[in-house]
């Protein structure tokens, strides 16, 4: 996807150093620059989360993960198994 964003001048000759030094290229760096943030800011929010809170998040990732298409019947869910 393309996008014109606006960078200020001071900055573009200071993206164009890092990408030199880094053999890369300008909208590499930007990328990168925008990718570390962005987890920076997602290990900020789980460092505040407290513990309930956490293990809400850990829940609804498993259920993300869950298979959806197997299915089993109300009576096999409530009945146990007394083996």
């Amino acid at each position: 996807m393309r996008k014109i964003i606006d960078i200020d001048e001071q900055i573009i000759p200071k993206l164009k150093l890092i990408a030199a030094i880094e053999d890369s290229s300008v909208k590499k760096v930007m990328e990168d620059a925008i990718l570390w943030y962005i987890e920076q800011k997602e290990k900020e929010q789980i460092e505040a989360m407290s513990l309930d809170q956490k293990e809400d998040l850990g829940l609804l990732l498993l259920m993300q993960k869950a298979n959806s298409s197997i299915t089993i019947s109300e009576e096999e869910l409530f009945t146990s198994d007394k083996t």
